[in-house]
């Protein structure tokens, strides 16, 4: 019944080092006011471009050095993140813990292609076999969608929100 969508398409997150509080805020709010729950309360957060790293496995970030290449910071060690910081930190305003009340992400094809492309050139790699590493990488229950505004219509038709933070 209620739906938002929250676009982190464009989202530097080394800029907004919280950016789910938002979806766990509307979740939460929901929740504690009128009792709702998971299906009657739902929550995508679509991303592409920049925000690339926060669909990505840890293996992914090791390899490609994101936390680098993105300036992300790991609170833990205070160096370039070599894991995803965003997907399982153990509270509530993770990847994983919205995912747990239903939450769904999603990933740009498009983008991802242009990311793959970026990669292949630093690493001197083959883009197709980057990009089949990406997709094989991204993090649990991410969903690829053909591109970030095809997925931001579709959305919006179904009677989702939109939020950009």
């Amino acid at each position: 019944k209620h739906k938002q969508l929250y676009d982190l398409g464009g989202l530097e997150l080394s800029v907004d080092p919280r950016p789910l509080r938002f979806a766990r805020n509307f979740l939460d709010t929901f929740r504690d006011v009128y009792r709702l729950e998971s299906p009657d309360i739902s929550t995508a957060v679509g991303i592409s471009g920049p925000a690339f790293p926060m669909n990505a496995s840890d293996r992914l970030w090791a390899k490609y050095k994101l936390g680098e290449r993105s300036k992300i910071i790991d609170p833990m060690t205070q160096q370039p993140a070599v894991r995803n910081i965003f997907f399982d930190d153990g509270s509530a305003v993770s990847v994983k813990a919205l995912q747990a009340r239903g939450t769904v992400f999603w990933q740009c094809n498009v983008a991802l292609g242009v990311i793959a492309q970026q990669l292949a050139t630093a690493f001197q790699m083959p883009v197709a076999d980057v990009r089949g590493d990406l997709v094989a990488g991204l993090n649990p229950g991410v969903r690829l969608m053909p591109s970030h505004v095809m997925a931001l219509s579709l959305a919006q038709e179904r009677g989702f929100t939109y939020m950009k933070p």
